[in-house]
């Protein structure tokens, strides 16, 4: 019996195969976008626990600077004489092959073995590695992209270590960063021996901090661009379950005659499901196969462009590559067992609580009750409710995305019930049998379309929403480099030495040097920067402030009070008139907050005179140039010749605000990319719905061509219902996704990165993405219109014969 009726259930897929390849590209896409974005985030987060290992080793407490400077070498032979032990470790950026390196120096004399790589620990006493030029020892894909640079030691490619980052001898790194005699951190390999002084005793300018006072920091700063992936790749799987929802219901609505007759003929209820669940499990794990391998190939053409975003945004270093990782194709897997779960469960309760001499005509699938309606509407009420709530009492990012989760779901469900009063009060002012009839017919049709109406809303609401969120973010972020870079020229030299010597020669052929210096520091126990700002009107005249105390300028002038970047003041309610402790300054003024866009970390600025005299050791190699604009280039040109500056060495502001823009662009491709699929699995629920309730549609078709209407209008008004369906479906996505924009820039972005931005909107973008969504709905309808229209005129005589 079990054998015959799963013969029985299955005969029904062998009968229809559309209705198999609908569920199955459904099941598959969604399945591919989601899978698809794990595996970038799965590969991103790999990156970043092998660079966290190779930079912190394993779980130690270090000594750190209290002020946050660098350390001086003779720390270090103090506290190991005193019977502490402590190895150093130094770090920092080196530019090279265009792109920054991080060199991590140690000294493996001192590093317990298996803190270091089997490289570090193979060459350790190999007097290339130890003595001059030195040996850097990094991954092979480091080494490949490195292998025409001159200026860094010998390369040696290593098993173990994160890309680009580079293992080097403490003194050739040292070298290498322009930093002898320093060091940042000294990592305790044991407790001091006994009888040892204190570090108060013995080092008192030095504190211990434990294990996780700064690792992940890099996972950390990343962390809410991969869960606006995650929300991106969340929402493309729900788009791509309306369609299997849509498949299965019908499915299940064309079999309801089989399963009253499986039952009559003596299956219980509990074997029915359990074949049906069967049936769907397979189908499942072969779909969610397709997807994952779908979902591999897509994650493989958008990670090079996740790389480069994380490389520019967060110097996060991850390859460009793939690699196949078991998790998350056991994941891709699972979730789409779960998605068809969810998509089937509503009709699964159906068959339990199926009578069993339930009429065997397949009843009004493609109508949806009154009270059907109402419930949906008020689901969509309380889920809209629920996102209002959250929008008050909420906080964090998981809150902010719970919002936008109800919002979005809430707006979908009140679908159906707005376009059914639109449609009916477009019937009730129409005039003629055959508008009424087009009115009256497309209300019925919207039950069988409205799984498919709902995933474009979701994606047009996306588009529009996210559009609006990027396109205030561009306008917003170039007037604001043009703000910041207001000095004509930039320039970085290669040694406190050189930089010296460039300020004296250029003074007489400048109208201005303003100085840019910086130390990292933590500021309210997170990594931070303080820079010092000259007294000069170019800052006052640009520098974008959102919000300031009176005379703010000439009190940090004074080194009075200190501004903070929007990150920071948000982060710790640090507006005008607060306070915040800066190492060497307790209690430090704030007077005024400036926008910082696109930098994950809080930030300070502290007038110049009172910056050196807290960190006189701090780099002094970085200056803007102020000149009239037309003598940029020349001037650029002298200073690289006469002073054989490296790369990036004196820049014009063009350069870099190309540069930023570019990161800029490169943020956003993988949204504006999930953007277009997430839109083309819409299209595609569009036209499996089409094609799917085509044959249910003989019936309501076949005595209105016997009425008079020939097969080409019926084709032409089945294409223009379409239309007109995904045109008010548009209408209404506009104000959700503008919503969605708002809460993108004023909830989500101000969690996830810690500043606002002013929301614009750009109606040209919202005619173009509808245009392309009638486009998208028209090809959809046009199968159906086509073969509609060229039906033989049996197969709708086929109706009254058989009595349908």
């Amino acid at each position: 019996m079990i054998a015959a009726g799963l013969h029985a259930l299955l005969s029904h897929w062998l009968r229809h195969p559309f209705q198999l390849l609908t569920l199955m590209l459904g099941l598959a896409a969604a399945t591919a976008l989601w899978s698809g974005v794990q595996a970038i985030n799965a590969e991103a987060r790999t990156s970043y626990d092998a660079a966290e290992r190779t930079l912190a080793g394993p779980s130690r407490d270090l000594l750190a600077s209290r002020d946050g400077g660098p350390i001086d070498d003779s720390a270090f032979v103090t506290l190991r004489r005193a019977g502490w032990l402590v190895t150093p470790v130094i770090e920092g950026p080196v530019k090279a092959g265009g792109r920054s390196l991080r060199v991590i120096g140690i000294d493996v004399f001192t590093l317990p073995r298996g803190d270091m790589p089997e490289a570090a620990v193979e060459r350790g006493g190999d007097p290339t590695f130890l003595s001059p030029p030195g040996e850097l020892l990094v991954s092979a894909a480091t080494r490949d992209t490195l292998t025409d640079e001159d200026t860094l030691p010998p390369r040696v490619a290593a098993e173990g270590i994160g890309p680009g980052i580079a293992y080097a001898d403490i003194g050739t790194a040292q070298r290498l960063l322009g930093r002898e005699g320093q060091i940042d951190r000294l990592i305790l390999t044991g407790e001091p021996s006994l009888g040892a002084p204190t570090l108060e005793a013995v080092a008192p300018d030095l504190e211990r901090r434990s294990a996780d006072a700064g690792g992940g920091d890099i996972a950390r700063l990343t962390a809410s661009f991969h869960l606006n992936l995650t929300a991106f790749g969340l929402l493309s799987f729900v788009v791509g379950l309306f369609i299997v929802r849509g498949a299965i219901g019908l499915a299940f609505e064309q079999r309801r005659g089989v399963f009253r007759t499986l039952r009559a003929l003596g299956m219980d209820a509990r074997t029915l499901l359990a074949l049906l669940v069967g049936e769907l499990l397979i189908l499942a794990l072969v779909a969610g196969a397709m997807g994952v391998a779908l979902g591999y190939g897509v994650a493989t053409l958008l990670l090079p462009d996740v790389a480069a975003t994380l490389r520019g945004l967060y110097g996060a270093e991850v390859p460009g590559t793939l690699s196949i990782r078991p998790i998350w194709w056991l994941a891709g897997l699972g979730i789409a067992v779960l998605g068809t779960a969810v998509a089937a469960a509503g009709t699964l309760w159906k068959i339990a609580h199926l009578p069993l001499l339930a009429p065997a005509q397949p009843r009004a699938w493609a109508r949806a009750s009154d009270r059907t309606i109402r419930t949906q509407a008020l689901a969509a009420a309380l889920l809209i409710a629920v996102a209002i709530a959250l929008g008050f009492t909420g906080g964090g990012l998981v809150a902010g995305f719970a919002m936008l989760g109800a919002l979005l779901v809430g707006a979908a469900l009140l679908l159906p019930p707005m376009l059914t009063v639109i449609l009916a009060a477009f019937a009730g002012a129409s005039r003629g049998a055959i508008a009424q009839w087009f009115w009256a017919d497309t209300r019925q049709q919207l039950p069988g379309l409205s799984l498919a109406l709902m995933a474009l809303l979701l994606a047009l609401a996306a588009n529009i929403g996210v559009g609006t969120m990027v396109s205030s973010f561009r306008t917003t972020f170039t007037g604001w480099l043009d703000q910041r870079l207001a000095s004509e020229i930039y320039v970085t030299a290669e040694s406190d030495a050189q930089a010296a010597e460039m300020r004296t020669w250029l003074g007489p052929h400048v109208d201005a040097i303003l100085p840019i210096r910086e130390v990292e520091a933590d500021l309210a126990g997170a990594p931070g920067e303080i820079y010092g700002v000259a007294d000069h009107p170019t800052y006052s005249e640009n520098w974008p402030l959102i919000d300031a105390a009176p005379d703010v300028w000439g009190r940090i002038a004074a080194g009075e009070a200190i501004l903070v970047n929007e990150q920071l003041a948000r982060r710790e309610e640090l507006w005008p008139g607060a306070t915040l402790d800066l190492p060497g300054w307790p209690d430090a003024p704030v007077a005024g907050v400036y926008s910082d866009y696109g930098n994950p970390l809080g930030q300070v600025m502290v007038g110049l005179g009172r910056f050196d005299a807290l960190y006189p050791d701090a780099p002094n190699r970085r200056f803007g140039i102020r000149v009239p604009q037309g003598e940029a280039g020349a001037l650029i040109d002298e200073i690289n010749a006469r002073f054989a500056l490296p790369a990036p060495g004196a820049t014009d502001q063009a350069e870099i605000k190309r540069f930023s823009l570019e990161i800029f662009e490169r943020t956003f491709t993988v949204t504006a990319a999930l953007n277009v699929l997430t839109l083309s699995v819409a299209a595609l629920a569009i036209l499996t719905s089409l094609l799917t309730i085509a044959t249910m549609r003989q019936p309501q078709l076949a005595p209105v061509w016997a009425l008079g209407l020939t097969r080409a209008t019926l084709g032409r008004l089945e294409l223009g219902r379409a239309l007109l369906l995904a045109g008010l479906t548009f209408v209404l996505s506009v104000p959700v996704g503008l919503i969605l924009a708002w809460v993108l820039l004023a909830v989500i972005n101000v969690e996830a990165f810690g500043w606002r931005l002013p929301m614009q909107v750009f109606p040209f973008d919202w005619l173009r993405l509808g245009l392309c969504s009638l486009l998208a709905a028209g090809l959809a309808a046009l199968i159906p219109a086509i073969r509609l229209a060229r039906m033989p005129p049996t197969e709708l005589l086929k109706v009254f014969a058989n009595e349908r």
